[in-house]
Parts: C-alpha cells; structure tokens; sequence
C-alpha cells in the first residue's frame, strides 16, 4: 500500500493517520510539538452529538451593535485582527444568513452526529475509558423565556436529528448539579454527548496507539513539504501521498501549492482553577460565553471567539467568564500562571475541507473544522481515507469549492 505523510498531530491529523493505517498504508505524522498539544488541547473536552447546526455569526441588531461596541462577550475583536481576515468575517456572515446557514447544515448534522460512534472504537483500543464520560453536558438557562426557547429547540432536535435531551427545571437541575450556588431557570442536559477529562490527553492516546500499530511519528517541520521527484517529502520523511492537517496553519502551507484558503481564526482563551467540588458534568453558561468543564486540573473556563491577531495578556472574555463561573461555584485560585491560548480554523461556508487538493498529484486537505475539530476528527477521516482508497468523497467538503 502507500506510503503517506500526515501532516500535523492533532486530533484531525492523528485520526487521518489512524484511519489510513486501517486501510493498511504507511503512514508517517509529522509535527514541530508532540500529538495534542496544540489546537486540541485547548477546548472544552466535549465530543458532540447534539451541535448538530455550526456556529452562525450573531446578525440581529442588537447583538451586532453589542459586538461592534465590544459590549458583549461572544464575540471579541480588535481592528488589526477584524481588517487581516475582512473577507472571510463578511463571507461567514453571509454564510450565516438563515437560507445558507441551513445548507451547511444539513451537512454539517450527518457529519457530528457519527462523532461518538467513530471515537467508540478508538477510545476503547487506546485505554481512554478513565478520561471519558458518556453522559452528556448541561447547558444553562437563566430566565423563564430562555428556559422556554430551549425546549422548543430540543423538540426540533430530536425531530430533525434525534437527538437526546432532557429540559430540567430549576429543581431537576439542582438534583443533578448540587454544586451551583445560585438558582437559575433551568437548564438542558444534552445527554447523548460525551465528555473528556483531558483533551490533550485523549489526543495522546490515540496517537500512541498509531505508534503501537506501526506507525511513526516525526517530530520535525511540517512547514517543509516540497515535492521531490514523484514524492512528497518534509524534515527528510517521504511519501507517495501528503495530507495536509495543521488546522489554523493550513491556509498558509497551501498558499505555496496554489490554494488560496480563506478562514476566520477564532482565537479562544483557557484557564484551570482549583475546585474542591466540580460539577458532575460540562456546564455551558451562554449567557456568559463560556463552557465550565471539569478536568484532571481543574475546573477549565473555556472562552468564545476573539478576532485578533495576537492573544491578550489580560482577555477581557476569560476575566468575564471567571465571574460568571464564581457567580456558579466555589472555586478557587488558577492552576498555572498564565492562560493557554489558541485559534480555532474556521472556514467562511462551516464545513471542512476534505479531500483532494486541486492540481496537485497526491496532495489532500483535512482542516477547517471550527470548533468542532475535537468532535469530527475521527469523522472526517473517515472519510478522507475512503476517498484515498478510490471511494468518491463529499462533494460538499470538497478543496476545489475554494476555486469557484
């Protein structure tokens, strides 16, 4: 079989390099940092089935003007950061306007909700039980008439999707969450989702298990992908195939190879805090644009979208969030010394980009996953993987939609 180079360690990377190994290839990864210590490190550690619609730009009125004046925390933004990736911001918008937003859709939901039943398998032959929880998260809601919203919404999930949930009033939710200090109108608990511990982690175990199957990883520049004959070659590996798997850096390797890839980078912000009596499960405070996730080292607060080009050192969302998440719990101090940092590749249409690279021999794209690339890494390698080994891929997810 072939001999193919990944490049990039990630989820999406290492589940690319898993799924070709199955099918029986040579596969090589290669990374400047070790598996998971990068963009998938960073999330809320959920694995979801229920996000079964892709992040929409807030476009009504208000929340525009909220965004515009930096009132709200959803969405954060400098002019450098805005004016680097105009294009992209004004295609997403577009992209979020209710007749394309559905589209993408209704891709976007046969995509997530196989994420639990591709990461199954490869959780359970990387030993990862202990890090994994499969039994959902809880989204809150703060006032009657969002309580009331929410169950409409869980009605046309499981109508259009089947998806699993439960809408907890105050009482039902304070039975399972016994830790929230405050009462709150109730909540969702989105139970057919999994959770993990340690996203990194996770990301770790599945690339020692490539590695236990034969696999070789190289810890070297990615960035030095060149042809070489009827090669592809990077940090002295070489391959008949390359694919191309380094999320937020994608746009820039591609651009030596002929494709331009326009992409909104939403950068997040983490921090751990000591916590004696964490949640049970992932709380989602949307109200206040943050995710409270328990993890090995903490409680992590998780941010919303920054667009800038360069992290803060003080981000006005994570300082938001450590209120809100005090306002809910006792917590305590931050775990380390600084917040983590990173950006998520968002692509201006919500769906990744997968498959064959236009007018390049053997070269494939498997990026551009948003906030979901923790969730459809194993997903979408699937996919990429058939479609190497001859099968016809989503035409939908397609590299050369970016050349029309």
């Amino acid at each position: 079989m072939s001999e193919i180079l990944v490049l990039g360690a990630g989820m999406v990377g290492v589940s690319t390099a898993l799924a070709l190994q199955a099918r029986g290839h040579d596969v090589t990864i290669i990374d400047r940092n070790a598996p998971g210590r990068e963009t998938s490190y960073g999330n809320a550690g959920l694995i979801q089935t229920e996000a079964v619609e892709p992040y929409a730009m807030p476009l009504a009125p208000g929340a525009l003007m909220q965004i515009a004046l930096g009132r709200g925390y959803d969405v954060k933004w400098n002019i450098p950061g805005l004016l680097s990736q105009a294009g992209a911001v004004l295609a997403y918008a577009r992209n979020s306007l209710p007749a394309a937003h559905r589209r993408a859709s209704q891709t976007w939901g046969k995509l997530i909700r196989q994420s639990t039943e591709r990461h199954g398998p490869l959780v359970e032959a990387s030993g990862a039980d202990n890090i994994i929880r499969r039994d959902g998260y809880i989204e809150l809601h703060r006032t009657p008439a969002k309580l009331d919203k929410a169950r409409s919404v869980a009605e046309r999930f499981l109508a259009e999707f089947g998806v699993e949930a439960t809408v907890l009033d105050s009482q039902q939710l304070r039975r399972l969450e016994p830790s929230i200090k405050v009462e709150v109108a109730g909540g969702t608990h989105w139970s057919d989702s999994w959770n993990c511990s340690d996203p990194g982690g996770l990301v770790a175990r599945y690339a020692a298990l490539f590695e236990k199957r034969g696999g070789r990883i190289v810890n070297g520049d990615a960035g030095d992908l060149h042809r070489k004959g009827a090669a592809w070659v990077a940090d002295e590996a070489q391959g008949e195939h390359a694919v191309v798997a380094l999320g937020p850096w994608s746009p820039l390797m591609l651009s030596r190879f002929g494709l331009k890839v326009p992409m909104v980078f939403k950068r997040g912000y983490h921090r751990h805090y000591h916590m004696d009596a964490p949640p049970h499960h992932p709380i989602a405070d949307f109200a206040n644009s943050v995710v409270l996730s328990p993890m090995r080292r903490g409680l992590r607060i998780a941010t919303a979208a920054e667009l800038t080009r360069n992290p803060r050192l003080t981000p006005p969302q994570l300082k938001h969030g450590e209120q809100a998440a005090r306002e809910l719990f006792d917590i305590g101090a931050p775990v380390e010394a600084e917040p983590w940092t990173g950006r998520r590749p968002c692509m201006p249409d919500m769906l990744p980009v997968v498959g064959r690279v236009p007018d390049q021999h053997n070269l494939w794209a498997h990026f551009g996953h948003g906030h979901q690339g923790f969730t459809l890494g194993p997903v979408t390698a699937e996919i990429l993987a058939d479609e190497m080994n001859g099968a016809e891929g989503w035409e939908a997810l397609q590299p050369s939609r970016l050349k029309r």
